[in-house]
């Protein structure tokens, strides 16, 4: 079991009774987000962590459509299953408002559950739930990225790399920012456009003209939050999108800039908040569609 600041112990419970509509998962494999360490002093004795794949070992006597022996991951916000996120959806938080999956058993909605393709393993299946589920639902939202758009994808944390991958898959020009060559490195092999190192180019939302012929980016993915959501709006297009998965950069931010280049470029700022079941069955297809160019990327093993 992983140790967060010394505030996780290992506990021993007996399995859960299933409800008639849940499906008992054997845990095989757990991804590790920026989210779990965000939200590990919520509550007292929670059970970490939103993102696992397993195997089903128990059906429910009302599921009908998930059987013994099958590979399946979840959605971490386990009521999602479609449509415009809620209160009530967000209150099933999986690692959050309710015990994670850092676990050797856990029972599931039979409606969360999303397969598992054959040809990834379980590691790389338990990184789908939010990383690639919050990437898709960023650019796959209610203006999906298109062939020709040029999306701006900010650092290379799992929500980018998997960003890249999708925006690659519809067939438009990536533009990736870091402060390290070496992972600019890796985003030139997933298939980048251009890089822009921000030690080096410190204004990196000036370079953005000189790459677009003057347009500007239909699309940013922006993680950083305080400390890059300015320049993510200065270098978008008008009427662009700008959607907000993350807050990595805490740099102080100023409001009063924010709202006027909005308001001048008439920009879309969306907060993304993972996405729904729905959406996770359509990274599904995709993965089977464009098995190579969309595989989960794994960087370190626990």
């Amino acid at each position: 079991m992983h140790t967060f600041k010394k505030r996780t112990v290992r506990v021993t419970t007996p399995l859960p009774d299933l409800k008639s509509t849940e499906v008992l998962v054997k845990i095989h494999a757990v991804s590790l987000q920026y989210r779990d360490f965000a939200v590990a002093g919520l509550r007292d004795n929670l059970v970490p962590c939103s993102d696992s794949s397993g195997e089903v070992i128990a059906i429910g006597v009302d599921v009908t459509h998930w059987k013994v022996g099958e590979r399946v991951c979840a959605n971490p916000a386990k009521d999602y299953r479609d449509g415009e996120v809620s209160e009530d959806t967000m209150q099933a938080g999986l690692g959050g408002q309710q015990h994670g999956v850092l676990t050797t058993y856990r029972a599931f909605p039979d409606h969360s559950l999303v397969e598992i393709l054959e040809h990834l393993s379980y590691r790389e299946a338990s990184t789908l739930p939010c990383a690639a589920l919050t990437a898709y639902n960023a650019l796959m939202g209610p203006k999906p990225v298109k062939a020709g758009d040029t999306v701006l994808i900010l650092g290379t944390s799992g929500v980018s790399i998997y960003g890249f991958q999708f925006a690659m898959a519809s067939v438009a020009t990536v533009i990736a920012t870091s402060s390290s060559d070496v992972k600019l490195d890796i985003a030139k092999k997933l298939g980048a456009t251009h890089t822009i190192n921000c030690n080096t180019i410190p204004d990196w939302d000036k370079e953005v003209p000189r790459l677009t012929d003057g347009r500007g980016i239909d699309h940013v993915s922006e993680v950083g939050g305080p400390g890059t959501l300015e320049k993510s709006i200065s270098a978008v297009r008008f009427a662009g999108y700008v959607h907000m998965t993350g807050v990595v950069s805490q740099a102080a931010a100023t409001l009063s800039n924010i709202v006027l280049l909005c308001i001048r470029k008439g920009v879309v700022l969306r907060g993304v908040l993972m996405g729904s079941t729905v959406q996770l069955e359509s990274i599904i297809r995709l993965l089977r569609t464009r098995p190579e160019s969309t595989r989960p990327v794994v960087d370190k093993v626990f």
